[in-house]
């Protein structure tokens, strides 16, 4: 089959990762109607859009609110009506709708300033971080002893019905067929991952292009598993595959990492940058349609199953025939067919450094902070945390180059009022953007406080050296005056309850010398706003409770809270290799043992170069690589005691049974001991799978736009008119 006048049926179609923000619809809506700018430009007449677009995915408990439907709905007209998003070019935009009392995740399919079609969710993510049968209900329409699905009608709330002239739309799992014959079928994230996916039945059907709308946040070692998943459903189905993501922090602990890509017959035609500063990022690909029927009539077990398909042949009550939709490549244009790309996969050691910066970025542009302050230790966990924001300024600074958003952003952020500020280095983003602060004590080795000073200098922070012992001895000054005792280390002949409380006490005023300095650094510089402090616990010290309670782990944000130990100190090595003049200073922190240093030398210090005699492994009483084992086994296994005890004694088969049973009772004794500790933790970047963060309550996110601009400028129209009617009626009375 070829299309007019016998030319190739191509058709050239567009996906996008957009950088979206809960609650903030009239950015939302910005960020939608430039990508279907870009989508047109490039030839584009199918554009596919994130999942909850209009609104951003992390609304949460938002999404129970009647405001949050009612906000999408305007940005829909305004995208149809006033930008003419979809003049000419097919959009499936992402939305929540009421239908019947109930409430959706749907997909939003419009042409020529009509809807064509709404299409719910039928399968809810509701494992791990996703909870969205908590706000939304999984489509179900059609007789209990078949799969035949029942097209609905919705109808449209009354201002969408005026301004589009259109009182309903098709509701339901139908797909769209242009007046030319193409065939285009939705699934939405979720979907994907399911055994009876969606794209199957749509693939059976004839359906040729399918797009999957989706809000997938970034996990360490995902990536691969989502691609897999698409290029498999093509391979084995054939069509196009088109997957669009959000991108960024939208305001809670994920990062979505776009990856927006375009498949064909089990091949990538296109793909974007999983790490990315940009707010909008569009891809398109050009298709012979031809290639895709060929492609499936060569299967034969594709051609027996789709016969068998019930509704081979027959009922065609699912599909929409739109006559005045077209979307093939008309005959005076000229296009190449896109060829296949190899895939682009960032290694676990990019992820943990990549990730978190762009999740730290968006943070602070949209926080309105003037920076970040962290309490440099000169250990692995901490300097990873710096090299974290050294990447970010590394990102900044080269997008500021060609992105005028980012490079309107880092003015902002630095105060800087000349239009025509750009950054000279990453190394001058950083030094106004990180302030690093070294809070030593007398327990302190000169090796931290060395690298501490180094890996700043590396980097380009606002560095600063403050020694904490006068703060801890007129703390304890104040408790001998009150009781009459004064503790001593157990080194020194103490008990085990002085020894922590002293150990305690230099951890919890880091933490309030930290905020002093946050609050008041930017004054001493001649700057104004506030500074957000950084923690710097990892997943293994989260999950066995290893550090003080409202310590310097306690903080705005933690970008390695849900990363481990060992991929850390691999990401320090990558990066000490990725960034000039990290390498010496990165390395020499990734072979050092991890340590507190909040007790005295066991030799007296007297030896200035030797590391500190506390080590973290030995306090803890089990490794980082053991602490790793425990957490996937609890998570991903679900294990408890006695069955993390039998497969430990599989995989740990150097250590007798009882060496085994001791390091389960051992953990499993510091993890519910210290679970308390889970539920004041620093929200945290989400990496690793076995994250013990705890699961809140109030479901709404942490970072808001304060400035509310859709929601504000509506009362104040609504105050406006409500004033305006009081003066026509005291006008009236006057009369």
């Amino acid at each position: 089959m070829t299309g007019p006048n016998g030319t190739a049926s191509l058709i050239t179609v567009a996906t996008c990762t957009l950088n979206q923000w809960a609650l903030d619809f009239d950015g939302n809506c910005d960020r939608v109607a430039q990508s279907c700018r870009e989508a047109k430009e490039a030839g584009a007449t199918y554009r596919l859009g994130p999942e909850l677009e209009l609104s951003g995915y992390g609304c949460e408990d938002h999404f129970l609110e009647a405001d949050t439907f009612a906000h999408c709905w305007e940005s829909l007209v305004r995208l149809l009506v006033e930008e003419g998003c979809t003049d000419d070019l097919l959009c499936d935009f992402g939305m929540p709708v009421l239908y019947s009392g109930t409430r959706y995740n749907c997909r939003v399919l419009c042409y020529n300033r009509k809807i064509l079609l709404v299409r719910p969710k039928v399968a809810l993510a509701d494992n791990g971080n996703y909870r969205e049968s908590r706000y939304f209900t999984a489509y179900r329409n059609g007789d209990n002893n078949s799969n035949q699905q029942h097209q609905q009608s919705l109808l449209l709330p009354p201002f969408v019905q005026e301004k589009l002239q259109q009182r309903c739309a098709p509701f339901g799992l139908s797909y769209l067929q242009s007046n030319d014959g193409v065939t285009i079928g939705c699934e939405s994230c979720e979907e994907l991952w399911t055994p009876m996916a969606t794209h199957i039945d749509l693939a059976l059907r004839g359906v040729e292009i399918i797009g999957n709308g989706s809000g997938s946040h970034h996990e360490l070692r995902k990536l691969d598993q989502r691609l897999e998943l698409m290029v498999g459903a093509t391979r084995k189905c054939g069509g196009i595959y088109l997957y669009s993501n959000q991108r960024g922090c939208d305001g809670g602990r994920l990062y979505f990492d776009g990856g927006a890509i375009i498949v064909c017959n089990g091949k990538v035609l296109a793909q974007a940058p999983q790490f990315s500063l940009q707010d909008v990022t569009v891809v398109t690909a050009t298709v012979d349609l031809d290639d895709v029927r060929s492609y499936r009539a060569s299967i034969p077990s594709f051609g027996i199953q789709a016969v068998n398909n019930p509704y081979y042949g027959g009922s065609h009550e699912n599909l929409i025939d739109c006559p005045k939709t077209h979307l093939l490549t008309s005959e005076n244009q000229h296009y190449i067919v896109s060829t296949p790309i190899p895939l682009k996969l960032s290694t676990p050691e990019e992820e943990c450094c990549l990730g978190p910066a762009c999740w730290l970025w968006d943070y602070l542009r949209r926080s309105g902070a003037a920076g970040f302050l962290l309490p440099l230790s000169g250990g692995a966990d901490s300097s990873s945390v710096a090299t974290i924001v050294g990447a970010m300024c590394h990102l900044v600074y080269e997008s500021a180059q060609s992105d005028s958003q980012v490079a309107a952003d880092v003015r902002r952020v630095c105060r800087q009022d000349d239009k025509s500020w750009l950054p000279s280095s990453p190394q001058e983003v950083a030094k106004y953007v990180l302030h690093t602060v070294f809070m030593g004590t007398r327990n302190s080795s000169e090796n931290t406080t060395s690298r501490a000073q180094r890996l700043g200098a590396a980097i380009g922070s606002y560095h600063l050296s403050v020694p904490i012992d006068l703060v801890v001895t007129a703390i304890l000054q104040m408790f001998t005056l009150a009781t009459n005792r004064t503790p001593t280390y157990q080194l020194y002949g103490g008990s085990l309850s002085e020894d922590l409380a002293l150990q305690n006490i230099q951890a919890r005023l880091r933490m309030v010398t930290a905020y002093l300095f946050a609050q008041l650094l930017p004054w001493t510089r001649g700057r104004g706003g506030f500074l957000l402090v950084l923690g710097s616990a990892n997943v293994d010290e989260g999950l066995r409770g290893y550090m003080t309670k409202y310590d310097c782990s306690s903080a705005d944000l933690n970008p390695i809270g849900a990363i481990s130990k060992g991929d850390l100190k691999r990401m320090l090595l990558w990066a000490s290799k990725a960034y000039p003049g990290y390498d010496d200073i990165l390395q020499e922190i990734a072979g050092a043992p991890p340590t507190a240093e909040l007790r005295p030398q066991a030799d007296g210090g007297e030896d200035a170069t030797a590391e500190h005699s506390q080590l973290d492994e030995e306090d803890m009483g089990m490794t980082y690589a053991e602490l790793g084992w425990f957490g996937k086994l609890r998570k991903f296994s679900r294990c408890g005691p006695v069955s993390m005890f039998r497969k430990l004694c599989v995989t740990w088969s150097h250590l007798s049974a009882a060496e085994v049973a001791d390091k389960v009772k051992r953990f499993f004794y510091y993890y519910s001991v210290n679970r308390h500790k889970m539920c004041t933790l620093t929200p945290s970047y989400h990496a690793e799978g076995y994250s013990p963060d705890d699961n809140r309550f109030d479901l709404r996110q942490f970072l808001y736009n304060t400035k509310w601009p859709r929601q504000f400028a509506i009362i104040d129209k609504l105050v406006a008119e409500r004033e305006r009617e009081a003066g026509e009626t005291s006008t009236k009375k006057d009369d």
